[in-house]
């Protein structure tokens, strides 16, 4: 996916435009004059306006910024070791790159940490966290999210929430982003909406109580909309703490922060939004609505006949846009970014060839993000239906086991997707032949447990049935911690649960295949195990599924593999390149869940 990713870190510090004393401080707007005496330093794609707002991201994918200011503020009483109660209100917009459509990033979160800069990842992760670190106890980090993308790994409740987080992102508390009227009547709101949101958040530690309000007004709700008691963070915060951050997913958002007030053992005031500055590029609602019902005939008179002059103009460069290029969400790039990203597509530049087409790497031109560039060629098995089967299809999973896909290109006869860039390569490079680095049982078996997760999702947790339809070693690849991830879902396919899935036409590997598959025709969650099973197997004994130049008793892998089972030899099937290196319990439950399969 998806996961263009963007992620910044705005540092709770001391004040830089009205001081009062040394634990509290008020932010009426940012001015751009700050940032010449080094009270705040800014780098990425944070920047400060000249009008005063504080943009933490803005729409261009896979940027990394921070704005830091000097000096830490005391959350601790050193007599003690109790943290103070504090409070804090900022007021905030988020504007989605595809605003009319309501598409945007993860959103962004609140975070006190012991840290400057938080060695986070963008998309799901908040740029708070990592997949190393996330849950992690000695991570110190307490956030309130205001998360805009539900990421099932995480337990997210929707796509529109506010969640209370220590030292991880499966929320100690979570709520639908709302605020209670003053006559007590709950009110939704849409966190991605463009409006500007006013939060409030107070700790009380003598209760141990947290408190989250959210409100499009400058009035403090009289019930918050997010309560959560017996939160003793004591225990949680260091002496020195810092923290704000923001991320942005597979499509990016624009998040700003247009004022801010802190304040240790007492109570943060309330925002004027009106005198906060403005955002960029937005008008009120009420102008907009009078200006777009008097004049909107003339207005789409005129976007229509400029429309029509620009495609007359740009028509032989122009990317052809279809209706169901519309309905598919991941980011779609330009084919002039992906060839300059590749060097023009040069050999130099090649990852792997298949029988789909060509893998480049390459570096977006923008962000100098490194990715995986798959360009279908022409005589391709993999046509038009597969290549909108994959976007649709991967474009909408989150998991840390699946490669995630960041976007895609079509341009004439050219198909092109863009991934994560995986710098180990796929599995089967490393388990055939002479690879130049064997791996031991233990990254073999953190291996397997990855793909099952990753299946274990596709199969019951994700909100229909995903079969894969082509899992084998060629197809895992292996991230930078030779984590297994699963890859290429051209040829998946998708059905309800609870129903049944329909015939079709076989695909697949040979050696990979489920006996039952050539009798019904019909792809299930079954027919992904038994490829796992297969799977599993060749990773434990360094060989194919089909070995053509072996003697006739080994040339297939699973019957092979039964003989030594039922004549006590299992041991005899692992890879002789692991020298005897290897647990045992594990190899016997690997090697027994893959002839079961």
């Amino acid at each position: 996916m998806a996961k263009f990713l963007l992620f910044i870190l705005f540092i709770i510090t001391n004040p830089f435009l009205v001081f009062c004393q040394f634990d509290e401080f008020f932010f009426n707007g940012f001015s751009e004059a700050h940032n010449n005496n080094n009270k705040i330093s800014l780098n990425g794609s944070s920047e400060i306006k000249k009008n005063g707002i504080l943009q933490l991201t803005n729409d261009t994918s896979r940027l990394t910024g921070h704005a830091t200011y000097q000096t830490p503020l005391q959350f601790k009483n050193s007599t003690n070791g109790k943290v103070y109660s504090f409070s804090t209100s900022f007021a905030f917009a988020i504007v989605s790159q595809f605003q009319f459509q309501r598409l945007g990033g993860h959103g962004f979160a609140f975070t006190i940490s012991p840290d400057k800069l938080l060695n986070g990842f963008p998309s799901p992760y908040l740029g708070v966290f990592n997949p190393s670190d996330v849950g992690n106890l000695s991570n110190h980090v307490f956030a309130v999210e205001f998360d805009t993308v539900q990421d099932f790994e995480f337990g997210d409740i929707d796509d529109n929430h506010i969640g209370i987080d220590i030292d991880g992102l499966n929320s100690t508390s979570s709520v639908s982003a709302a605020y209670f009227a003053e006559n007590s009547t709950k009110v939704n709101i849409t966190l991605k909406s463009g409006n500007i949101f006013q939060v409030w958040i107070d700790y009380d530690s003598i209760e141990y109580v947290v408190n989250v309000s959210i409100s499009p007004f400058s009035w403090k709700p009289k019930q918050p909309i997010l309560s959560t008691s017996r939160i003793d963070l004591s225990s949680v915060f260091e002496d020195s703490m810092y923290g704000l951050s923001s991320s942005t997913g597979l499509l990016a958002s624009s998040h700003y922060i247009l004022g801010w007030d802190f304040k240790m053992n007492g109570i943060s005031r309330n925002l004027d939004l009106s005198s906060l500055p403005s955002l960029p590029g937005l008008k009120k609602k009420h102008v907009a609505v009078i200006i777009g019902v008097s004049v909107s005939s003339i207005l789409l008179l005129i976007v229509a006949v400029c429309f029509a002059i620009y495609l007359f103009i740009k028509i032989k460069n122009a990317d052809v846009i279809e209706d169901w290029e519309l309905d598919i969400g991941p980011h779609r790039f330009s084919y002039e970014e992906l060839k300059t990203a590749t060097k023009g597509f040069k050999e130099k530049e090649l990852l792997g060839v298949g029988g789909f087409g060509k893998v480049y790497k390459g570096r977006l031109p923008n962000s100098k993000a490194v990715v995986a560039v798959k360009r279908i060629s022409h005589d391709s098995k993999q046509g038009l239906h597969e290549f909108v089967s994959e976007i649709g299809t991967i474009g909408r999973l989150r998991h840390r086991n699946l490669v995630q896909l960041q976007g895609w290109c079509r341009r004439r006869g050219d198909l092109l997707l863009v991934y994560d860039y995986m710098p180990n390569g796929s599995l089967d490079k490393y388990i055939y032949r002479e690879p130049k680095i064997v791996l031991s049982w233990e990254q073999r078996f953190k291996i397997i447990k990855g793909v099952s997760a990753a299946l274990l999702y596709l199969h019951e947790q994700w909100e229909q049935i995903v079969v894969h339809r082509d899992i084998k070693a060629s197809n895992i690849l292996l991230d930078g911690e030779f984590n297994g991830r699963l890859g290429d879902f051209g040829l998946a396919k998708l059905y309800e649960h609870g129903s049944n899935p329909g015939t079709t036409r076989i695909v697949g590997t040979l050696g990979y295949l489920a006996p039952e598959l050539t009798k019904t025709g019909k792809a299930t969650p079954s027919s992904d195990v038994f490829a796992f099973g297969a799977l599993l197997l060749e990773t434990c004994c360094g060989r194919r599924p089909i070995e053509p130049k072996a003697v006739p008793a080994e040339l297939t892998l699973i019957d092979w593999v039964w003989d030594k089972w039922t004549s006590g030899l299992i041991f005899d099937v692992v890879d002789p390149r692991l020298k005897d290196e290897f647990d045992e319990d594990e190899v016997l439950r690997a090697s027994t869940v893959g002839e079961e399969d």
